[in-house]
């Protein structure tokens, strides 16, 4: 389905729900994205960092794990994962989360407004394995942890206010958490094989003390209608959050996590699926999946990070595949991005555009060696669709 329509033809209502909320693909929906020209050609042979990218496009190594920040005093963290970027006045800080348990934690790089990075520092420690995170629009950065019964913390990325442990978010497997400022809500998705995807609305927004954590209910088709229920125990114990409700859609590993124009899209590992949810009319489809690939390979495996451009191209990181991170457009179209070559035994990580979205942020979990300790986060400028 193209991403700027929602649903094209049918009426879906109880005939929906009748069927486990499955519909004939071709009815209401259009196919997930298949692989063609990317809106930005062919990548080139690899670069000083061992990046492959396309023509006017060039990368840089911002900071390595263990290793001292270029221009500061601080050493960056081990496993680099989920991050985003804030604006800054004129520059911008991007932050990233440290998948290491015990330990875990966050640290943030700051720029200027020419890009060259002006100060580094931790801003949370003592966590997780903090994995991926999200957003939220009064400038803080959720960062989820992946453990079981792990919480969500609030934190600041200027390091000036102290981390906040959320525990209205509910405790399970967190991954990755979208901010809706248009319906109030923070989508949380779940990694578990038979994870679910949540969403949860504060009493005040811009508040994340309380508030109301539900579940997505749906058939077990790939495309329906879906609904929200409360979850009774956000605290998941003794029985997980996944388990409280019946009728859940269950999601096979779930992990990254985007909204923008009233749309969610969310990526399941176990399957290598992107799901798309409308929000405006309450219903979900895969925007892509490597085994309905038709006429070739798929370009996009192990899908983990999304993120998103102004353009409304998504950006997907592959957790192992051939490290290459996807771009699906707006067309449903899927085509590599870049390709970080030499580090097969890495996962690309933390994908996010600066604020004025020519640079690219994200890292190599493991980078050249294969280790937590190896990690690298870099940066691509160029010429990004508007």
């Amino acid at each position: 389905m193209e991403r700027r329509n929602f649903l094209r033809g049918a009426v879906i209502g109880t005939s929906a729900a009748a069927f486990g909320g499955t519909l004939m693909r071709g009815a209401a929906y259009a196919a997930p994205a298949q692989p063609g020209p990317g809106p930005y050609g062919a990548l080139g042979s690899a670069d000083a960092n061992g990046i492959q990218l396309s023509s006017g496009f060039s990368s840089r190594v911002i900071a390595r794990s263990g290793q001292t920040v270029a221009g500061t005093s601080y050493t960056w963290h081990n496993a680099p994962d989920g991050g985003a970027c804030f604006a800054d006045g004129s520059g911008w800080i991007y932050v990233s989360n440290s998948e290491i348990n015990p330990g875990g934690g966050v640290s943030a790089v700051k720029f200027n407004s020419s890009g060259t990075v002006t100060g580094a520092y931790r801003i949370m420690s003592n966590t997780r394995q903090n994995c991926a995170g999200g957003k939220t629009p009064w400038n803080t950065w959720l960062s989820c942890e992946e453990v079981s019964l792990g919480y969500v913390y609030e934190t600041d990325p200027w390091g000036v206010n102290a981390a906040t442990r959320r525990d209205a978010l509910g405790r399970f497997k967190h991954e990755a958490a979208a901010a809706d400022p248009v319906r109030r809500v923070i989508y949380l998705t779940e990694d578990e094989t038979d994870g679910c995807l949540y969403r949860f609305t504060p009493a005040t927004w811009g508040n994340l003390s309380s508030g109301t954590l539900q579940v997505l209910k749906a058939g077990t088709g790939t495309s329906g209608s879906f609904t929200w229920a409360n979850v009774p125990d956000p605290d998941g114990s003794p029985t997980a959050t996944r388990n409280q409700v019946s009728g859940v859609k269950r999601f096979n590993g779930g992990e990254g996590c985007h909204y923008a124009n009233d749309t969610v899209w969310f990526t399941t590992k176990g399957d290598n699926r992107v799901w798309q949810l409308n929000l405006t009319n309450n219903t979900y489809e895969l925007a892509y999946d490597d085994t309905l690939v038709t006429g070739g390979s798929a370009p996009l495996t192990g899908v983990d990070n999304v993120t998103g451009s102004s353009s409304g191209d998504l950006f997907v990181a592959e957790d192992g595949g051939n490290m290459e991170i996807c771009v699906i457009t707006p067309d449903d179209v899927v085509a590599p991005f870049l390709r970080i070559t030499g580090q097969s035994g890495s996962e690309i990580t933390g994908p996010a555009f600066s604020p004025s979205g020519n640079r690219l942020y994200f890292s190599s979990q493991r980078g050249t060696t294969g280790s937590s300790s190896g990690g690298i986060t870099y940066e691509v400028t160029g010429p990004f669709r508007t």
